[in-house]
């Protein structure tokens, strides 16, 4: 079974949108309504996100983007400079994974990790 994709209450519509296309590479798509865009990753994956007037992500919620290697690790957080976005701590191993967290606008944690073996 293939996850097809993921649909997120935000509150900075626009913000979280450009994140993600400046920093993670998704591009946007046609959205059927108001108040919601479409990201479409690599992979065919859609991030969807819904405008929302208040969102309470419960705690340790997150979103994470497995990686094939730990250079790919390394390279989406260049990506992450080459973008201009704020920089999170730089990757670390961890719980036996290489990886980094950031956060998009609105409170969304991301977690990008390699997991070798």
């Amino acid at each position: 079974m293939k996850l097809n994709h993921i649909d997120l209450p935000v509150t900075e519509l626009e913000a979280v949108a450009a994140y993600f296309e400046r920093g993670f590479g998704f591009e946007r798509v046609p959205a059927p309504a108001e108040g919601m865009a479409i990201l479409r990753g690599e992979d065919g994956f859609a991030l969807i996100l819904q405008q929302a007037k208040h969102v309470d992500y419960p705690p340790g919620f997150h979103i994470g983007f497995c990686q094939p290697s730990d250079e790919a690790v390394h390279a989406a957080y260049q990506r992450l400079s080459a973008a201009g976005l704020p920089l999170p701590p730089a990757p670390a191993t961890s719980y036996g994974c290489l990886a980094f967290w950031c956060q998009a606008p609105g409170g969304i944690l991301i977690e990008v990790s390699h997991r070798g073996g």
